[in-house]
């Protein structure tokens, strides 16, 4: 039916809402597949809208998830096809089929539903699933037998669907259709006549389907039906041998031939199985036939293994009636089998001084195709030192046939190929690794015909300057490189005290700081020497060029400063502006940009007068001279070099503004310099403080020293218990060095004094030998001269005592308040009166205090009393006793010798005789004597004074 001759029916159903009526549900049928654009219905007005609403409303169509098929117009109002609609695609068999959707309308808003319907047209013819059905029907077949044929089927429905059969002929066969509980019917075809396979052995048949619509459509099947006849003959092949041949390697279901037996019965027992004999199992392996009698190949033939085969057939009717045969196949060779090769020996590696022809690998190769397929020719590849050479039937040997040269090729992949005459060719190839063995052939080359370098100078010892680099081709110990520095001198000095250089890496490294101001640059040669026997070597040239750094400096060389003398430049009063005045002069030793030199004035007098100039040093005025300005100007110009960091020197110009000389020497005469700080005035400051810290400090250890000492010096009288410590005496200018020093022997002298005995010992001990020292304490005297030595001191030598000695005379031993003699107040008498014991001890206690309190004022160069008081006491602060030894609590003095006593008694009764005589002679001196201090007391002297109050 097409859209021209269809008729189309619209239904309008509109349905209002009881409670509103902007609610409605429009309804609509159409047939399938309408064209697109096909009108489907005028929606604004059967829904009473405008079409201007539908704008304002936004009209729009909701489908949900289901495709859109229905578009909506709003310039006109109407529902066109969007898509083309198929029914049976849409709704298959179900019935009624319709499409729901709902159009939507804004301010206000409204919804209506909306209903398609959608009709079928017959569109679909009957068909069947297969286009032919087969029945084999033996002609015995009863009348009234049923064939069941297979139903055909219609997309369509209704009286467009499926409506009746046909079958045609109807000689031998009539058709039967019986209806099915779900509407179908059942399809039947009933034999009427019997089958005589004589007569006719095929019968062909053909059904068809029609439908109920307009125009009507139908679907047929062809009725193939084959007439089987009884079984009564044996098969017979057709020959009793079949040959084939086939070449070996063919692939499986190769065909080789078809066996053929003939039977004359019809049907089932005319048919005839083909099957290969069951006693050939290895056979049946590879041959396989089918039951159409063809022969094919199921396994694999090789022609080196079975040259020829035979295959048993026989031919079996259904009735168990057979016959047999026999195939014979011919295997054709092929050249399937590409050459073998066996390495039967390989060298692994030869010398690159290898001579030609030597052999370096043997193989052989094997070919087990026949005739032509089995001749096999070898070669290598082309461009390599090596060649093949045929020793006998099927062994070859690898041979030189050229030079080697490791450092071109170290190794050599060498592909044997050998290939066979057929068609087309086979060949196998094998790959031959020889290693080349090094030869120390190549001295080592510099990467670079010659080298130059930089440093700075000021550089520190040992630093890297940069490396040479030096490589050998050969390989392993005959490449390995060492850098040696060659002899060579830079102005008369061995170059090795200027740089060195690394053996291993080539580094050159430099061995002092260097100078650009003393050498600019020097150069000198780098030998690289390989590891090989015999070693080859090369050499190379290397230029160092030491840079400039700024390290020095400006240097003013006018105006010259001088501390004795006083320079100044005379300005004019009537200068004029840009008056040169005097110009700085200075240089810089550095070289380029640390010798650009820069001039600027850091102070003056009168900074509005003069300028300096920048580049030239120029000192020049900036204004007219006036008679308000000073007389006396001082500039101080800095001259600065362009080095990083800069370096500075600065210069002080005296400038004199006057017309006459007279006038500038009365003025300049009480010129004095200004104090030039140091740039190291801190420096100083820090170091001064520094020392009069460490000053302190000592002086503050050594005060608390001889506390401590005083300190222990009472303790240990305090806790002596009367027994007095005792105190060696040594002679002047005498070292105690325990007899290993100057002296060889040591003098000793031990004085003990008690409290409550009037008694007191005095222990010389004489030295060892007869030697004695002479006073300046260079020279050793014999025995025989000691005597004489003595006498002399006694008479002539004897000394007053020391300046330094601090005892008063009334605080020397001796009577308490007693004056004594002159001879007394020299230190060279003896005491007149034996003084009592509590002087005794106030005398030892007053020497003792002495030699405290003498520590602090002690100089260098003396001698030790005693490490038991003081290491520092000398004896230059006691009464000088080189000759005579005086012992508390007696008139005697001790000496060296008798003669010296004898002498000493008789000066003794001289001196006491002058004593008594001056006594007499001067009385108001006696009296007019001061009283002594009064020494410190101890427990015995405290007792003794109070018996005598107490007497």
């Amino acid at each position: 039916m097409s859209d021209k001759t269809m008729t189309r029916q619209v239904l309008l159903f509109i349905s209002v809402l009881s409670l509103s009526s902007v609610h409605g549900q429009v309804s609509y049928s159409i047939p399938e597949e309408m064209a697109k654009g096909s009108l489907v219905g005028n929606i604004a007005q059967d829904l009473g809208l405008d079409i201007k609403r539908l704008k304002s409303g936004k009209a729009r169509i909701y489908t949900g998830d289901s495709a859109e098929y229905i578009e909506l117009n709003k310039e006109r109002g109407v529902l066109l096809i969007r898509e083309r609609i198929d029914r049976e695609a849409l709704c298959g068999q179900t019935t009624p089929c319709a499409l729901h959707f709902q159009i939507i309308l804004e301010n206000p808003m409204e919804l209506f539903q909306i209903t398609i319907e959608i009709t079928d047209i017959n569109d679909n013819a009957p068909s069947f699933k297969k286009n032919e059905k087969r029945f084999e029907i033996s002609e015995s077949a009863v009348i009234g037998s049923k064939f069941v044929l297979e139903k055909a089927g219609d997309a369509d429905i209704g009286l467009n669907g499926l409506q009746s059969y046909s079958l045609k002929p109807t000689d031998n066969f009539d058709l039967k259709l019986e209806n099915q509980v779900d509407g179908s019917k059942k399809v039947e075809m009933v034999l009427r006549k019997p089958l005589d396979r004589e007569k006719q052995e095929q019968v062909s048949l053909v059904l068809t389907a029609i439908d109920g619509g307009e125009p009507r459509l139908s679907g047929t099947v062809q009725i193939h039906v084959t007439v089987l006849d009884a079984n009564d003959n044996a098969p017979v092949f057709t020959q009793p041998v079949y040959k084939a041949t086939i070449t070996e390697n063919s692939p499986k279901g190769t065909y080789l031939t078809t066996v053929s037996a003939s039977d004359a019965d019809k049907g089932s027992n005319g048919e005839v199985s083909y099957s290969i004999s069951k006693n050939m199992d290895s056979v049946s392996d590879i041959f396989h036939i089918h039951a159409n009698g063809e022969v094919t190949l199921v396994g694999m033939v090789d022609f080196e293994k079975a040259k020829h085969y035979q295959i048993d057939i026989e031919a079996i009717d259904n009735g168990g009636l057979s016959d047999s045969s026999k195939v014979i196949v011919d295997v054709i060779d092929i050249n399937d089998n590409a050459p073998v090769i066996s390495v039967l020996s390989i060298s692994s590696s030869t010398p690159e001084d290898s001579l030609q022809n030597k052999v370096v690998a043997m193989f052989s190769v094997h070919d087990p195709d026949s005739d032509s397929y089995g001749q096999v020719h070898c070669g290598i590849n082309e461009n390599i030192p090596f060649t093949i050479k045929s020793t006998s039937n099927g062994f070859y040997s690898l041979v030189t046939d050229s030079d080697l040269d490791r450092e071109r090729d170290s190794e050599y992949n060498i592909s044997v190929t050998c290939s066979d005459e057929g068609v087309p060719s086979l060949s196998s190839s094998v790959t031959l690794t020889l290693q080349i063995s090094d030869v120390n052939d190549n001295a080592p080359v510099f990467e670079r015909s010659s080298y130059e370098a930089y440093i700075i100078e000021n550089n520190t010892p040992g630093l890297s300057i940069f490396t040479v680099k030096a490589r050998d081709a050969d390989w392993n110990q005959n490449a390995r490189v060492s850098y040696i520095l060659e002899d060579s001198s830079v102005n008369g000095v061995p170059v090795s005290s200027y740089v060195s250089v690394s053996a291993d890496s080539g580094v050159i490294h430099a061995v002092r700081s260097f100078d650009y101001e003393q050498i600019k640059d020097f150069q000198f040669r780098v030998k690289a020497q390989d590891g090989g026997s015999p070693p080859l070597s090369s050499n190379v040239t290397v230029k160092i060029m030491i840079q400039d750094q700024n390290d020095n400096a400006p240097q003013v060389l006018y105006p010259v400063q001088t501390s004795s003398s006083l320079v100044a430049e005379m300005v004019p009063r009537s200068a004029d502006v840009g008056y040169l005045v005097t110009k700085v002069v200075a240089v810089d030793v550095d070289s380029g940009q640390n010798a650009w030199l820069s001039y600027k004035l850091q102070k003056a007098t009168d900074r509005a007068l003069f300028e300096v100039g920048l580049q030239n040093g120029e000192i020049r005025t900036i204004r007219q001279v006036t008679d308000k300005d000073a007389v006396k100007q001082r500039l101080t110009v800095v001259v600065e070099d362009n080095g990083q960091p800069s370096r500075s020197a600065t210069v002080n110009v005296n400038v004199a503004v006057a017309d006459s000389f007279p006038e500038v020497l009365s003025e300049f005469t009480d010129f004095t310099h200004d104090k030039e700080y140091n740039d190291n005035l801190t420096f100083y400051l820090v170091l001064a403080l520094a020392v009069v810290s460490f000053f302190f400090i000592v002086s503050i250890i050594a005060i608390l020293s001889v506390k401590c000492y005083r300190w222990r010096r009472d303790r240990m009288f305090y806790k002596s218990n009367g027994n007095l410590p005792v105190i060696p005496y040594y002679p002047p200018l005498y070292a105690d060095v325990g007899g290993t020093g100057t002296l060889r022997h040591v003098y000793n002298y031990e004085v003990c004094g008690t409290t409550d005995s009037r008694k007191s010992d005095m222990k010389y001990v004489r030295p060892y030998s007869q030697s004695v020292i002479s006073l300046d304490g260079t020279q050793t005297l014999p025995h025989a001269q000691r005597d004489t030595l003595i006498n002399d001191d006694g008479d002539n030598q004897q000394k007053p005592p020391n300046a330094d000695w601090r005892f008063t005379q009334g605080q020397r031993p001796g009577p308490s308040g007693a004056g004594g003699p002159p001879e007394m107040a020299m230190g060279t008498g003896p005491w007149p009166n034996p003084p009592t014991e509590a002087e005794q001890l106030q005398a030892l206690m007053a020497a003792a205090n002495e030699v405290s309190e003498a520590t602090a004022t002690l100089g260098p160069g003396t001698m030790g009393l005693s490490t038991r008081y003081s290491p520092q006491f000398t004896l230059q602060h006691v009464p000088d006793y080189r000759q005579n030894v005086y012992i508390p609590g007696s008139t005697a003095t001790l000496t060296s010798n008798p003669q010296q006593q004898q002498q000493q008694q008789m000066l003794m009764q001289q001196q006491m005789a002058a004593q008594h005589q001056a006594l007499q002679a001067q009385p108001s001196e006696a009296a007019a004597q001061p009283e002594p201090p009064k020494p410190a007391q101890t427990p015995a002297s405290k007792k003794k004074s109070t018996k005598k109050e107490k007497k």
